[in-house]
């Protein structure tokens, strides 16, 4: 096996679409520095399914996506393939067949990674599992990139343990324990799940049973308590009954008294009406002496408020006054003050302007100076400009006519080996080989397409095989949940009826129980239950039989009538069971059969169809005996003077009648199980079936997948070979041509080579000239910078002293400017005070006669207010009388609402207490009837002068009993029942999960024992090749491996090497190429026990010297012989062992091309030359 293409696109740097053939066992990538190389090498590691951005010298995985240059816009996705010659067979299992195989990665930039298995889409695991075994992987000791080599020596044994696991092909037996751990462990949790699930059915299940044999005791109990409450709300019904027939003459007298009250209260509402009427009348008369009042003084208060508004406004007046003689004063003194300064800097400025004007012209001749010796300057710079001309483009003569030669003999050695390789590949290409393989992949495929339409085919039949079974399962199911459903329903309706029948017929707990428990008779059958009566004619059987129909059935009645003295308080009567003869016509006891001495008694009862027919039956009196009587279907009973009716309350059914819906319940129960089993048995053929049908659909899916899989690679083979024919064609063609032209273009290169020499001779003399003027001109240029410096020093010193003058100066000009300003200020400020203190005069001369007249005002409105006071105090006082009336007669009213309301709360509270009294009957009779007993027999039944405190205990005593066995499950029967069926089903999943566990753990120690064989057979291998290897590529010295543990499946691996003439105690200790020639034997010592497909090594020998070069390039050349290289390297002495060269420039900036030389090839075009 062996790589035999690479072919990138977006990856990185290698923006457009790159196929490196890789023909040769020595392939050596070349190249500058951040060209690209090692990005081949990461491409490799990337498609084999490398997830760490790390490892590929990024951040995220998108960055090894073309993200654009100066002159390109960045890509959208980065795609590498794969191509493997397998011809060798070196990778098995389902890839194994094909002779290639491609493998390709594709990423995009929103992250979205996916892998292709010879075109088709798989997982990255299908990747990795591939490569098992074989050395290859993203991280395998076939890939040796920069910096690894010192990574390999100073790494941990466990991690260097690593790469002898990949060597010995246990990497599998690793993915296998690990899966087989996880298959454990989730065993191990599911085995402990069902324990834990399996105890608490257990728990449950002994819950269960004591619940179940609860829950029947409580049913009896329950009934009994529940005819008992009936009993009692009886009694307290009549009670309440009582109660009401006292309550009606309490009203009436109350509803008098409050009639009365209400009169005498109309009577006090009207003479309140009058007296209010005399209060609102005096109100207003007191409203608008007060609002004269308010007016007056709001007068009062206006003049008194502008009288001191006046004498504020005047006080006012006079401190503005004073405060403007101040303000005047104090500005004529600042006036003086500054007339003074004015004088003095306008002296200052009339003596500094002459010297200002001598210190200008000064620094203008010292200008003029610098001025000329700066063009003395640039006159010298201009020749020297000129020089520098001359020499740079003699010099660029030259070097240009050198690169050139450089160019052309290295084009020329190109073309040579180009020639070379055109016309190897010419004599290689055959075109008509080509033809045939395409057109026996044809052939093939079009076979395979015939058998995938009719696997096609099969398979739709089995689907539809599939789906029928699938359907009349699903219809099988339903029936099957029905009849489950209707039996569970049946079961809950018999479970009803069974209770009340026990019910009607007394076989709960009683006293009579206890009594014929003790004489062995409590499960003797009732009367009710064995009598077979005609349909129709159970409710009159019933009506004549009421104080029978739980007669217990014995042999011989008569016998066992000395035993009544032990029963106290119960009632129990005694049938013969022996069955009766034949019955007379016309009577009751023709439509029934049971025992005789029932039968005896309905032999004396006639029957009728309707009550009319049996009305004049019984009026016919010589018709009938006087031991006779009639009845009807519906129960009617009447006999001479008297009449008997029995309903049943509500929807309830009689006992008969619900006896023979007990047995046609049974009898339905049993049909259903019979169906329930029959559609079980159905069921289970049809999951055999199903199971069958499916696995039949599942193998020709599977089988329809591979066909369809092995005509998409036979696709793809021929549509490769295909395009292959095209390209070899389109080769051969355009190998001719280029033939040709490289054959003009190596003898113009000749011509050219020949002129470039000639001119890089005369470039070379020019240049020899040049040197003595350069020395002159620099000579002149130090003395004009000297001249330059002395200058410009002259000028500063003068700009300096002019500059200090000028700003003394312009202060003194800003100083004198601003006085000025301050000045005209000050002027016009006194004018405006001269102009505030005549109107302040004004003001005051003009506010001191408006006070007296206001004064005068005051007075007459004092006056006023005096007169409207007094009528103020009478007109209250008025009010006040209306007020004292108003409240005695508010207080008459008030007493007579307080005694018509306690009238009325007496008589409200004695209605409330009777509807109390009738609500309370109402809820007694609901609450009998709710339990299913009729009031009025109740009532009946009851004697007057029963006590309810006798029922109250028996309450007591039977809430006790259900107190102990509360709380209680009633469905505890069923759900025992269930729960023993889950923990058959537990205690069977248990058993095949210990099974599964004892089987996993075989395998794990099977995969232990086969890695530990393998692994020491491969530790002793690789141990003897390093110490083999080590000697030669050193010279001598010693190296080997031990183990850092007795556990082989954990024990780390560790490296210890001695070069020649050392004594290093530890590897870390060793040189940068000692290190690197360590690692290259141990890589080389695995190599030869367990050769990958191909090696890459990224820059390897870059520490090493030359004579550890040259070792290290002939083992690489011996091992060639059996596994691929390729190699990254700048050392020339590596690239002299590679057979094809392959070159990664960068004309463009950013982006990477290749450029590929086969050595031989360009050996024999050299030698043919």
């Amino acid at each position: 096996m062996r790589l035999t293409t690479i072919k990138l696109a977006g990856f990185k740097s290698f923006v457009d679409p790159t196929t490196l053939h890789l023909p040769t066992n020595m392939t050596g990538v070349v190249g500058p520095n951040g060209c690209g190389k090692s990005n081949i090498i990461d491409a490799i590691r990337w498609v084999m399914g490398e997830s760490a951005a790390s490892r590929l010298r990024g951040d995220s995985l998108t960055d090894v996506i073309f993200s654009g240059s100066s002159a390109r816009k960045p890509v959208g996705q980065a795609t590498v393939e794969l191509i493997f010659d397998n011809s060798d067979g070196i990778i098995q299992g389902e890839y194994g067949q094909y002779a290639e195989i491609s493998v390709k990665r594709q990423v995009t930039r929103d992250g979205q990674s996916a892998y292709f298995l010879n075109g088709a889409r798989c997982r990255r695991r299908d990747i990795t599992d591939l490569f098992l075994g074989t050395g290859l992987g993203p991280r395998s000791y076939s890939i040796i990139e920069q910096g690894m080599i010192s990574q390999i020596i100073e790494a941990h044994p466990e991690e260097l343990r690593m790469h002898l696991e990949e060597a010995a092909g246990i990497s599998k037996y690793k993915e296998r324990r690990k899966e087989t751990e996880s298959r454990i462990k989730a065993t191990r949790e599911n085995l402990d799940r069902v324990r834990d699930v399996r105890d608490e059915v257990d728990k449950q299940l002994e819950h269960l049973n004591r619940q179940a044999r609860a829950a029947e005791r409580w049913k009896g109990y329950k009934e009994e308590q529940t005819r008992k409450e009936a009993e009692l709300r009886a009694l307290e019904y009549r009670g309440l009954k009582n109660q009401q027939d006292g309550q009606g003459q309490g009203l009436s007298s109350a509803e008098i008294e409050i009639e009365k009250r209400l009169a005498e209260q109309r009577q006090a509402e009207s003479q309140i009406e009058s007296a209010r009427e005399r209060h609102t009348e005096a109100s207003e008369h007191l409203n608008s002496v007060q609002a004269e009042v308010y007016k007056v003084g709001a007068e009062i208060a206006r003049v008194e408020q502008q009288v001191r508004y006046n004498k504020e406004t005047a006080e006012r007046l006079q401190r503005a006054q004073q405060d403007a003689e101040r303000e005047h004063g104090e500005l004529a003194a600042h006036i003086t003050t500054d007339r003074d300064q004015v004088e003095t800097l306008r002296t200052a400025l009339a003596e500094g302007e002459p010297k200002l004007e001598a210190l200008q012209q000064m620094q203008d001749e010292t200008s003029d100076s610098v001025r000329q010796t700066e063009t003395k300057l640039a006159d010298w710079q201009q020749r020297w400009d000129t020089y520098t001309r001359t020499a740079g483009e003699a010099s660029r003569a030259a070097e240009v006519e050198r690169t050139k030669l450089a160019y052309l003999d290295r084009q020329a050695v190109d073309l040579s080996k180009r020639k070379e390789a055109l016309e190897t590949e010419q004599k290689a290409t055959d075109v008509d080989a080509l033809d045939a393989a395409a057109e026996q992949l044809h052939t093939e495929h079009d076979t395979q397409h015939e058998r995938v339409e009719s696997l096609g085919d099969l398979l739709d039949q089995h689907k539809l095989t599939y789906e029928k079974v699938l359907d009349e399962e699903r219809q099988v199911q339903s029936t099957l949940n029905d009849a489950r459903q209707q039996v569970q329903t049946a079961r809950g309706r018999l479970a009803s009826l069974e209770a009340l029948q026990h019910a009607a017929l007394g076989q709960e707990e009683s006293p009579a129980s206890a009594w014929l428990s003790q004489l062995g008779l409590d499960k003797n059958r009732r009367l009710g239950e064995v009598l077979q009566v005609e349909a129709g004619w159970e409710t009159a059987v019933e009506t004549v039989l009421s104080g029978f129909i739980d007669s217990v059935l014995v042999d011989g009645a008569h016998d066992l009538a000395k035993e009544f003295p032990a029963l106290s308080q119960a009632n129990v009567a005694l049938l013969d069971a022996a069955e009766g003869g034949v019955a007379t016509a016309g009577t009751l006891a023709a439509h029934v059969r049971g025992p005789a001495p029932a039968l005896t008694i309905l032999g004396h009862v006639l029957i009728a169809e309707t009550i009319d027919e049996a009305h004049q039956r019984v009026s016919g009196l010589s018709a009938l005996a006087p031991y006779q009587s009639v009845v009807t279907r519906g129960g009617e009973w009447l006999g001479p003077g008297w009449v008997c009716v029995r309903r049943a309350q509500g929807n309830q059914l009689g006992v008969l009648a619900r006896e023979r819906e007990i047995r046609t319940l049974s009898e339905q129960i049993e049909s259903l199980q019979a169906r329930i089993e029959e559609a079980g048995t159905r069921l289970d053929d049809l999951r055999t079936s199903k199971f069958e049908a499916e696995r039949a659909r599942d193998d020709a899916q599977r089988e329809l997948y591979n066909a369809h899989r092995r005509q998409s690679e036979l696709a793809g083979q021929l549509q490769s070979h295909r395009g292959k024919v095209e390209t070899a064609r389109a080769r051969a063609e355009k190998v001719a041509a280029e033939l040709s032209a490289l054959i003009e273009q190596i003898e113009e290169l000749q011509t050219q080579t020949r002129e470039a020499r000639a001119r890089l001779d005369e470039s070379v003399n020019n240049m020899g000239d040049l040197e003595d003027q350069r020395r002159e001109l620099e000579n002149e240029r130090r003395a004009l910078l000297e001249a330059r410096e002395e200058a410009r020093m002259n000028a500063r010193e003068a700009a300096d002293q002019a500059h200090a003058l000028a700003l003394s100066l312009e202060s003194k000009r800003s100083s004198l400017s601003s006085l000025e300003q301050a000045l005209a200020r000050m002027d016009n400020q006194m004018r405006q005070l001269e102009a505030r203190r005549t109107e302040i005069t004004e003001q005051l001369d003009a506010g001191s006669d408006p006070i007296a007249e206001l004064e005068a005002e005051r007075q007459t409105y004092l006056d006023q207010r005096l007169l409207v006071d007094k009528q103020l105090v009478e007109a209250r006082r008025a009010l006040e009388d209306c007020d004292i009336e108003l409240r005695k007669l508010e207080q008459q009213r008030h007493n007579l609402e307080q005694e018509l309301s306690g009238l009325r709360e007496t008589l409200s509270e004695k209605k409330l207490a009777a509807q109390a009294l009738q609500m309370r009957a109402e809820q007694l009779a609901e609450a009998i009837a709710a339990s299913g007993l009729d009031l009025e027999t109740l009532l009946t039944e009851l004697a007057h002068d029963v006590d309810a405190t006798q029922w109250r205990q028996q309450l007591a005593d039977l809430a006790q009993k259900i107190a102990r066995l509360e709380p209680v499950n009633l469905a505890a029967i069923q759900e025992h029942a269930e729960q023993s069926e889950r923990k058959t089903y537990l205690d069977n999943q248990l058993t095949d999960l210990t099974s599964a566990m004892e089987t996993l753990e075989n395998a794990i120690k099977k995969i232990d024992r086969e890695t530990r064989q393998r692994f020491k057979e491969t530790f002793d291998r690789v141990n003897a090749g390093v110490q083999e290897l080590f000697p030669r590529l050193f010279g001598g010295g010693h190296a080997y491996l031990e183990l850092t543990g007795d556990d082989l499946l954990s024990t780390g691996v560790s490296i210890m090497a001695r070069p020649p003439g050392k004594r290093v105690s530890n590897i870390t200790l060793l040189s940068g190429g000692e290190k690197a020639l360590t690692a290259v034997s141990l890589v080389f010592a695995i190599f030869a026990l367990n050769p990958a497909p191909f090696c890459l090594l990224d820059e390897v020998d870059a520490p090493l010297d030359e004579a550890n070069v040259g070792r290290f390039s002939n083992m690489v050349r011996e091992m060639s012989e059996k596994v691929q290289f390729i190699f990254v390297s700048h050392n020339k002495a590596t690239m002299e062992a590679a057979s094809q060269l392959c070159g990664v420039t960068m004309r463009e900036p950013g982006v990477s091309r290749l450029v590929q030389v086969d050595l031989a090839e360009a050996s024999k075009l050299a030698g043919a030359a």
